[in-house]
C-alpha cells in the first residue's frame, strides 16, 4: 500500500513543476530572470494564482494541490487558458468561491 500511496503523489509534483514552468513567463515579465526564482513576496512553499475578473492575486500553498477541488480548478484552468502565457495561473473561478473553498482546504 505504501508504494502505491508514493506514486500517486509523483503525478502531483511533477504537475506542479510542470504548472510552475510554463507560468514562469510572468516572473521574467517582472525581472525574475532566473527561472528556479519566484517574486520575493511568496514564500517558500507556496505560488502565486490569479482568480476573478478583475485577476485578484492570491498566495496559496502548494499543499493546496493535494486536494481534489483544487486539482479540478487547476484541470479547468489548463482547459479555458492553458498554462503557457504571461497571464500566471489564472483560475477560472469567481473570487468568493475562491475564498470559500480555500477557508475550507486550510
Amino acid at each position: 500500500m505504501g508504494m502505491k500511496n508514493k506514486t500517486n503523489r509523483l503525478p502531483q509534483a511533477v504537475l506542479l513543476k510542470q504548472i510552475l514552468k510554463r507560468c514562469s513567463s510572468l516572473g521574467k515579465k517582472h525581472g525574475y530572470d532566473d527561472e528556479c526564482s519566484l517574486p520575493e513576496d511568496v514564500p517558500k512553499g507556496h505560488f502565486a494564482v490569479y482568480v476573478g475578473q478583475n485577476r485578484s492575486r492570491y498566495i496559496v500553498p502548494i499543499s493546496f494541490l493535494t486536494h481534489p477541488e483544487f486539482q479540478c480548478l487547476l484541470r479547468r484552468a489548463e482547459e479555458e487558458f492553458g498554462f503557457d502565457h504571461e497571464m500566471g495561473l489564472t483560475l477560472p473561478c469567481e473570487e468568493v468561491v475562491f475564498r470559500s473553498l480555500t477557508s475550507m482546504l486550510r
